[in-house]
């Protein structure tokens, strides 16, 4: 039986884990297709180019990946402690990257004061951020979305690209 990637998640035990995400309804990630003739390598270029955008943005390191024909495989190391040191200015920058903003943060960021209710709603939306830059989750929607958006627009199709991604195993940290 699956288990909720949540449930599944100790980073007081180990901060590193083996990720997969496989293509569904026989989509080529990377290589030729053997029934169309395509060759679809350069897509192996948009998921290193993604990885590493990412990579910059989150707080999570890749420690190893290996991109298959239908599927890719990422190590990663999900640095915690990275993301709890950031500044505020820092967490928004970075999430800034990824999204757009939020109408409280751009006033906070235009240098105006904030009254004690909004200051307390603006902490929630900063610390909201910062889990989420440190959270395998958001990592793994931000590639697979972008991912399969971009071979969606290029196969002329809409819908899933990959499975739900899964862990695969935690490795403990040396």
């Amino acid at each position: 039986m699956t288990r909720a990637r949540k449930s599944l998640i100790d980073l007081s035990s180990t901060s590193y884990y083996h990720l997969i995400a496989r293509c569904v309804r026989q989509a080529y990630l990377c290589g030729n297709d053997k029934h169309t003739g395509k060759n679809f390598d350069h897509r192996r270029e948009w998921l290193i180019e993604r990885i590493k955008l990412l990579s910059s943005v989150f707080a999570i390191e890749i420690a190893a990946y290996a991109i298959m024909s239908n599927h890719y495989h990422l190590v990663v190391n999900v640095n915690r402690q990275q993301a709890l040191e950031w500044s505020d200015e820092e967490v928004i920058k970075r999430w800034y990257q990824l999204y757009n903003g939020h109408m409280l943060v751009d006033r906070y960021l235009n240098g105006e004061q904030l009254d004690k209710s909004r200051l307390l709603f603006f902490n929630e939306i900063i610390s909201k951020w910062r889990e989420r830059l440190y959270d395998i989750s958001w990592y793994m929607k931000n590639l697979n979305e972008y991912i399969a958006r971009e071979a969606n627009k290029e196969d002329n199709c809409t819908g899933k690209y990959y499975s739900l991604p899964s862990l695969a195993l935690t490795l403990r940290a040396a």
